[in-house]
């Protein structure tokens, strides 16, 4: 079981916190689902505050509460 229960639909422009910033990177959106070709979301897109910078991560990665807490802390 996941340990953040999330609905990959609903992911875009969430907010989430990583518990360990790179680069004082620490805040995110998600700006961008990325699907399959049965609109299965695969990845989404996550983009820094603090500097725009974009990263694709698979979405099941933010169900780790190890790593991402939902909305900004």
């Amino acid at each position: 079981m996941a340990n953040n229960p999330i609905n990959p639909n609903k992911l875009l422009l969430s907010k989430w916190t990583s518990t360990s910033p790179q680069q004082k990177e620490k805040h995110f959106i998600v700006t961008q689902l990325i699907r399959d070709e049965e609109d299965t979301v695969t990845e989404c897109v996550l983009e820094a505050v603090i500097n725009k910078q974009q990263y694709i991560h698979p979405w099941r990665d933010l169900t780790s509460a190890d790593h991402w807490q939902q909305g900004w802390k």
